[in-house]
C-alpha cells in the first residue's frame, strides 16, 4: 500500500478532470454533511488519510483548523508544498492511520478518512483499530466521517476494468484506468496511466498495484459502532462515495 502511494503522487490530480474544481467541490459537500451532523461549532479537524491533500486543503480553505496525516511519505511532501503553494497553514506528518492517536496526542471536532481509504487496511481487526483510534482522536460530541466505495454495489471477477477519462496535461494525453482482479472479499487493482506526448510521439505507461478489502458499507458501519461510535448511519447523495458518520459520546 505504501509503494503504490508514493508512486501514484505525481499522477495523482490526474484521477480527477479538474483536481482544484474536485477540491472546491468536495470541501462544500464534506463542510456541508459536518454542519449538518455538528452543528456549527466544529472549528478542527483531523485528515488521518490525507494523500496529496485533496480534503485537507479544500477544508483549510473554507476557514476550518486542519491536521492531516497519511502513510505516504511521498504524498506528505506533495501536500505540504501544495498547502504552502495555496497560503495555508495545515500541519502535515507521516503516519499509520492505525497509530492515529498515538502521533497526534489531542482531540478534534470531527476526524475524516476520505477516498475509500480504509479498504486499504485489509483485515476488520485492523480497520478496527484504525476507527478505535480515530475514536481516541475524536472530542467528546465530535464526529468520525469515512467515505467508500459502495462495495454492495461492484462487480465481483477477474480483469474489471473501471475508466477514469482521458486528461490532457502539459502537452501530454493520459488515458487513466484501473483494473480488478478479486479473490474472495479482497481484490488486486492495478492503477494505470497511458501517456502519449503530443510533441514528441513518445508513450509511456506507468502502473501502480496494491490491494483492498471490498467492505461493505454497512459491515464499516457495525465496526464503527464497536469501535465506541454511536448515531452511526449512512449518508447518500451527498459526496461522490457513500458516507459513514458516527458521534462520539459526550
Amino acid at each position: 500500500m505504501n509503494d503504490f502511494y508514493d508512486e501514484l503522487v505525481p499522477y495523482y490530480h490526474l484521477i480527477f478532470e479538474d483536481w482544484e474544481a474536485s477540491m472546491a467541490w468536495q470541501a462544500n459537500s464534506l463542510a456541508g454533511i459536518i454542519t449538518q451532523q455538528w452543528g456549527m461549532q466544529v472549528e478542527t479537524i483531523l485528515d488521518v488519510s490525507c494523500g496529496i491533500g485533496t480534503q485537507a486543503i479544500g477544508l483549510a480553505r473554507k476557514d476550518f483548523r486542519v491536521v492531516a496525516s497519511d502513510l505516504s511519505v511521498r504524498a506528505v511532501e506533495r501536500a505540504r508544498k501544495e498547502a504552502l503553494a495555496r497560503s495555508l497553514d495545515i500541519t502535515f506528518s507521516v503516519c499509520d492511520m492505525r497509530d492515529s492517536n498515538k502521533l497526534h496526542r489531542r482531540q478534534f471536532d470531527v476526524v475524516i478518512s476520505c477516498d475509500n481509504s480504509v479498504p486499504h487496511l485489509l483485515s476488520d481487526s485492523d480497520i478496527h483499530k484504525a476507527i478505535k483510534a480515530m475514536h481516541a482522536c475524536t472530542r467528546p460530541g465530535g464526529g468520525c466521517l469515512i467515505s467508500i466505495r459502495d462495495y454492495d454495489k461492484e462487480e465481483r471477477g477477474q480483469g474489471i476494468l473501471k475508466p477514469y477519462g482521458v486528461r490532457e496535461d502539459e502537452n501530454k494525453r493520459i488515458v487513466v484506468f484501473q483494473v480488478w482482479d478479486f479473490d474472495g472479499d479482497q481484490y488486486d487493482l492495478s492503477m494505470y496511466f497511458v501517456q502519449d506526448d503530443l510533441i514528441s510521439g513518445a508513450t509511456n505507461v506507468h502502473v501502480m498495484r496494491s490491494r483492498c478489502y471490498a467492505i461493505s458499507p454497512n459491515h464499516l458501519l457495525k465496526l464503527m459502532r464497536s469501535a465506541g461510535f454511536e448515531s452511526v448511519r449512512r449518508i447518500d447523495n451527498e459526496f461522490y462515495q457513500p458516507v459513514l458518520v458516527g458521534t462520539r459520546p459526550a
